[in-house]
């Protein structure tokens, strides 16, 4: 960890990982020196992509692919009507069943500019599926209204820059600073084709909203283990819509005004742990506090509900080539906002170029 800020000459170790060494107290040998063993390699620890860990070696390129798959189930019974006693009502009950599946295909490259200094590009391609039932079990067996919306395409474009404050000498844990802008290139929600009564047609692709990420990230060695946490803050650009929809519904033509989606406030920590110098897992928890979006609908300004989204986080990560490795990271929510499942491959590949 002694020489963390300026990385390795080869371009082995691979952005989202972090590398212990080993024996590094050890007195060297006198004469020829043996050649390299599996105990005196350094171990890799798995890391979480999206927390920041070691930086990129200066001149080394990461080109990184994965493939990201979440799925949330949504199953919620509604009494519609009159509660006389606490077991006596009059009315209807409403089951309603929704399955929201998200397939996200990514490139990510990242490039050592210096010794303290990486930058990150991220290109998604976005593919969503959500399928909802209404079922009334007083009136009739089958659902009584079932809809199904897909939608594909580039999702929201990402840049990122890491850089490390510190050495980590005297026991103090390393320091880096994070910052992530995330683009509106892709389909918004209210950029997606509608119907006259203002029901979407497609699923958005994007937020359609710009937004800034700082944080910073928090590494601390105790061999064979790295514990890491991450604080950051998540600031959500309002934007005027000035669009109208509805304009066949019973309710009328809706004009949607400025719109401010909620800031969210982010953190996780946790744990890696090398296995041996190839083999690592992870196992951490995050968890956003995401504030009220605020919309302007026929200027009355309307606020959502808070979210709480709570996930429990595992990784396993092994090393298959000095120059290649691969990386799973699961996510398992917790709260009731939360996806149920979040599951993401990557393969990164590094390559000095300059």
């Amino acid at each position: 960890m002694q020489s963390r800020g300026a990385g390795p000459a080869q371009p082995a170790q691979q952005s989202g990982q972090i590398q212990l060494a080993e024996n590094q107290q050890q007195p060297k040998p006198v004469g020829q020196a043996p050649k390299q063993s599996q105990q005196q390699r350094r171990p890799v620890v798995a890391e979480l992509a999206e927390v920041g860990g070691v930086l990129t070696p200066k001149g080394v390129l990461v080109l990184e692919p994965s493939l990201q798959y979440a799925h949330s189930d949504v199953n919620r019974v509604t009494f519609r009507g009159i509660e006389i006693l606490s077991s006596l009502g009059i009315g209807i009950l409403e089951a309603v069943d929704a399955d929201r599946d998200t397939l996200t295909a990514s490139l990510t490259g990242r490039l050592g500019v210096t010794q303290r200094l990486e930058l990150e590009l991220k290109v998604p391609f976005v593919s969503r599926s959500d399928k909802e039932s209404a079922l009334i079990p007083q009136l009739d067996d089958d659902p009584v209204d079932s809809s199904s919306l897909d939608g594909s395409g580039i999702g929201d474009i990402e840049a990122a820059f890491h850089y490390q404050l510190n050495n980590g000498e005297d026991g103090w844990p390393y320091f880096i600073l994070n910052g992530r802008l995330k683009l509106a290139n892709g389909r918004g929600p209210f950029d997606v084709d509608r119907d006259d009564e203002g029901i979407g047609r497609e699923l958005a692709t994007g937020s359609g909203f710009y937004s800034f990420e700082p944080s910073i990230t928090a590494l601390y060695p105790s061999a064979p283990a790295v514990f890491f946490a991450n604080l950051g803050y998540l600031f959500n650009i309002s934007d005027d819509v000035d669009k109208i929809i509805g304009a066949g519904s019973d309710a009328g033509a809706q004009e949607i005004g400025k719109v401010d989606p909620g800031d969210a406030v982010r953190m996780s920590f946790g744990m890696g742990y090398s296995i041996n110098e190839r083999a690592a897992f992870t196992l951490g928890f995050k968890n956003d506090w995401i504030q009220a979006t605020k919309t302007t609908i026929n200027g009355v300004e309307l606020s959502s509900s808070q979210l709480n989204i709570g996930s429990i986080l595992m990784g396993y990560s092994y090393q298959l080539k000095p120059n290649v490795g691969i990386n799973l990271n699961l996510e398992f929510g917790i709260t009731d906002d939360a996806p149920d499942m979040l599951m993401t491959f990557r393969m990164p590949f590094s390559n000095k170029v300059f």
